[in-house]
């Protein structure tokens, strides 16, 4: 298994509770396709540079996971049929992960 990053770009709009509910989605797919979430950072509210989708602002969200490459396809899939999503932005961060437990 290998190590990504997927950082999202949602929806300012979306409080908590849709939020949450979205994230778990994408940590449900992760774990029935053989990934392991490593870790989640909620990086909030920010600033944008540009307008997105005519939005000044949008809330950030880093995943690290361990997963096997064809994990990627249907997470990014899911991504992208996903309402709240505006951009994201998946990177191979190793080729393995020594300790996935």
């Amino acid at each position: 298994m290998r190590k990504f990053e997927t950082l999202l770009l949602l929806s300012p709009e979306l409080s908590a509770e849709p939020r949450t509910a979205l994230l778990d989605g994408l940590k449900a797919i992760l774990e029935r396709e053989g990934g392991k979430l490593l870790n989640e950072d909620h990086w909030g509210m920010r600033d944008l540079a540009y307008p997105v989708q005519k939005q000044m602002r949008g809330y950030y969200v880093r995943l690290e996971y361990a997963a096997p490459a064809k994990l990627i396809a249907e997470l990014e899939r899911n991504i992208r049929i996903t309402d709240g999503i505006f951009k994201f932005i998946t990177v191979r961060l190793a080729d393995s992960v020594e300790e996935v437990a």
